[in-house]
């Protein structure tokens, strides 16, 4: 006779929810905490997470990036499909890296799994992901636009046992650490996504202990299954048909510009599916986007518009339908590159965006800085002779809103990185911050305005550095919504001692800068939403008293007197309600 388990009490599920999510935040602080990069400790760009036995991810970090959010679960489907259940050990972990063959992103994101046992019996996987400064490769950083196929972006890593039943398989950590550069700040990072992993192998099985692994498994399939009928109930509100929408990329760094990326989103019924044929084929620069981070982009567009609270888990990947043709840039086949596949990732939810514009006006945003604006530093410092390495992305303008302006210097979609601090970084690397700022005027105009990018002018003080970049939207500016203007591009700038200044593509080759030479690094603003006349007036005069908008920006824009926006009296924060559409006032 079989005997049918019940599944706990709403109370008792939402309990143990509770305690695996918080599992998965904990993980997250302590790999940040014990991390020796400043990519990781200082700028959060890794992510946690708990999946069940058969691969599918129950919770993630809170904080943790939309994009890794695909290449876990890809991870864990390659250590089942290449060693099968019956093979793993308690104590084992498993590292990957590989888009092709592992289910990865790009070579610096390395994947840490390891199986939790309970009671002798595998029940989950304690899992992280984190961006390694370096991973070997033609480029310090490991990321440069001058790249055209993956074997020149670094190592690649297949699934492989780290650890073998608690002990460590150095063989494989010595030819990992062989092949990248400062493997001492590596190997310290390796090591605390080892201690993550550990932890959250510890924290489960205390949670189990307590309320019984039986109960624990229920709680998966209810968790997966709530998000599904939730985000299902919601498409179904959604106005059925087909929208579609096109955008383009700036270019690949060898010779394209201009690269499409197209999307037609069907909603009908409770289903929806997102059919990229028209997109561009794959190039030859690094800007192709494996599919699972493709998959990743239109789940993550999906939940912010239709629920932003809704648990990022397997319910989510499972609901979307993402259709691909194999060979274009965001299915591309091996061994095309990949490494700044984040630029295009961010372009795929632009465009998504765009299309569902019509069916959600109220949701949807202006397009955003689109772009994942990178520098990258590295040389030797001559005070101490120490080898350094530094990256960072910059964030820049989020779309404005159908209630409310855009953010101003903000990370987007696939990015979900922290600020630098300047004190950290200066007292890490021989470069000074000269300046840290927002852009004037770069913010499209509109009933909204988009939010300002952000410009940051580095100076070289001790020695010579290789300056690496990678960026978009320096041409193709993003697009406003329902007459909202663009917002500004971004750029790269090198000054050198004599004050001449060289203005750099948005995919520029790695260009050494001398000592005393300064490099502008500034990201894309974002577009508006809304006629600019329909703008109020007293947000008008804050954007001109703040500094944010200059005198001759409002004129052109929106065509009203500087003098009269001068004389408003702007005290504290605008009353919510007087910067509504009328609609919503009435």
């Amino acid at each position: 006779m079989t005997v049918h388990k019940q599944p706990p009490d709403a109370i008792t599920l939402e309990v143990i929810h509770n305690g695996l999510r918080s599992i998965a935040d904990e993980t997250f602080i302590a790999l940040k905490k014990s991390a020796y990069s400043t990519n990781i400790k200082e700028r959060d760009d890794h992510s946690t997470c708990l999946m069940d036995r058969r691969g599918r991810i129950v919770v993630q970090a809170e904080r943790a990036q939309a994009i890794h959010l695909s290449s876990m679960s890809g991870h864990v489907r390659a250590v089942l499909a290449a060693f099968g259940v019956e093979s793993l050990r308690e104590g084992d972990i498993f590292i990957s890296n590989d888009p092709y063959v592992a289910g990865g992103s790009h070579l610096p994101d390395v994947n840490f799994a390891m199986p939790v046992f309970v009671n002798g019996r595998l029940t989950a996987f304690s899992c992280n992901i984190a961006h390694h400064a370096d991973i070997g490769g033609m480029t310090p950083g490991s990321m440069s636009a001058d790249m055209t196929e993956i074997y020149q972006e670094g190592l690649r890593i297949p699934v492989v046992r780290l650890f073998r039943e608690g002990r460590l398989v150095s063989d494989v950590l010595d030819l990992v650490l062989l092949n990248v550069r400062m493997p001492e700040e590596r190997k310290g990072d390796y090591l605390a996504q080892v201690a993550a992993c550990r932890l959250g192998e510890r924290r489960f099985r205390e949670l189990a202990a307590r309320y019984s692994s039986d109960n624990i498994e229920m709680t998966f399939d209810e968790i997966i299954e709530r998000t599904g009928r939730r985000m299902r109930r919601l498409i179904r509100m959604l106005p059925p048909g087909q929208y579609s929408f096109e955008d383009v990329m700036d270019s690949d760094g060898h010779g394209a510009r201009d690269i499409k990326v197209k999307v037609a989103v069907t909603i009908q019924g409770d289903s929806i599916s997102f059919d990229f044929a028209g997109t561009s084929r794959q190039v030859k620069g690094n800007i192709n986007v494996p599919f699972a981070d493709t998959c990743s982009m239109v789940g993550l567009a999906l939940k912010g518009l239709l629920d932003p609270t809704t648990p990022n888990n397997q319910g989510v990947i499972d609901l979307v339908d993402v259709r691909a043709e194999p060979g274009t840039l965001v299915r591309p086949n091996f061994p095309a590159a990949v490494a700044f596949r984040t630029h295009t990732c961010q372009r795929i939810v632009d465009v998504i965006l765009g299309a569902l514009a019509p069916a959600m006006p109220e949701a949807v945003i202006a397009a955003g800085n689109g772009a994942n604006t990178t520098a990258i530093f590295s040389g030797t410092d001559p005070r101490d002779g120490h080898r350094y390495l530094f990256l960072e992305t910059l964030a820049g303008g989020c779309g404005a809103r159908s209630f409310k302006d855009g953010k101003d210097g903000v990370q987007l979609y696939a990015a979900n990185s922290a600020n630098m601090a300047i004190e950290v970084f200066e007292n890490s690397f021989p470069i000074r911050i000269e300046r840290y700022e927002f852009v004037p005027d770069s913010g499209g105009a509109g009933q909204y305005r988009g939010g300002l990018a952000l410009r940051r002018i580095y100076r070289t003080v001790a020695g010579d550095c290789l300056f690496v970049g990678s960026a978009d939207r320096f041409t193709n500016v993003p697009w406003g919504l329902f007459g909202g203007g663009p917002g500004a591009a971004g750029r790269y700038v090198i000054t050198d001692t004599n004050g001449t200044e060289t203005t750099l593509d948005a995919k520029p080759a790695p260009v050494l800068v001398k000592e005393g030479e300064v490099i502008v690094v500034q990201s894309p603003g974002a577009g508006g939403y809304g006629d600019p006349n329909e703008r109020n007036r007293k947000q008008l005069a804050r954007d001109l008293q703040s500094g944010k908008y200059s005198g001759e920006f409002i004129e052109r824009h929106y065509r009203r007197s500087i003098d009269e926006l001068r004389a408003i009296q702007i005290d504290g924060m605008l009353d919510f309600e007087e910067t509504l559409p009328h609609w919503r006032s009435t």
